[in-house]
């Protein structure tokens, strides 16, 4: 018999229960990582810069519904994307820990309701564009309102009219229902 396709890991913070990780948990992630990057490095010239969108974040909001994998596969394409961008380490690290830092708590807020999943788009801008727009304006010397407010657009755009249409159309496909019943 081959290996087990699953791994148990022992979380105290999580309040000691185990997170279990399933190799299609691992396959999604690697899946939203090369799109991510993909999505980043293709679309150079929209995807950098102060006034930015990127249109890979709309794969964001699929934390709602997929959780880990879409925050780990979001936080990894951020993180080789931007060695592209030419920022430096600290869009590189910046960037990666706002989409992660997103994605898990688009995750908490949940995706039951069309408002919940909404909400979690919402927080997911809030935390783009506070995050990658405060080092942005101090990288490129801009002043914090347009790094801000560039960001803020770009997210708008990608995460709450892309993203949670991306997000909508699954659920109301039916695609979502069998991942909601096991999450």
């Amino acid at each position: 018999m081959g290996p087990p396709t699953r791994s148990a890991i022992k979380t105290p913070v999580l309040g000691g229960e185990k997170l279990k990780f399933e190799s299609g948990g691992v396959a999604l992630t690697v899946i939203i990582a090369a799109i991510y990057a993909a999505g980043v490095v293709f679309l150079a010239p929209i995807s950098f810069g102060v006034f930015q969108v990127r249109m890979a974040d709309a794969l964001l909001p699929l934390a709602a519904l997929f959780g880990l994998p879409v925050a780990l596969g979001t936080g990894f394409g951020c993180f080789i994307a931007n060695f592209y961008g030419g920022l430096g380490i600290v869009d590189v690290v910046g960037g990666a820990f706002a989409n992660f830092v997103a994605c898990v708590l688009a995750r908490f807020i949940g995706g039951k309701t069309i408002l919940h999943r909404f909400a979690s788009c919402l927080v997911e801008t809030a935390i783009i564009t506070l995050v990658v727009g405060s080092y942005l304006s101090a990288l490129l010397d801009v002043p914090i309102e347009a790094s801000l407010l560039g960001v803020f657009l770009g997210s708008v755009v990608a995460i709450n009219i892309l993203g949670f249409s991306l997000l909508e159309a699954l659920y109301r496909s039916g695609v979502a229902k069998r991942f909601v019943e096991k999450g």
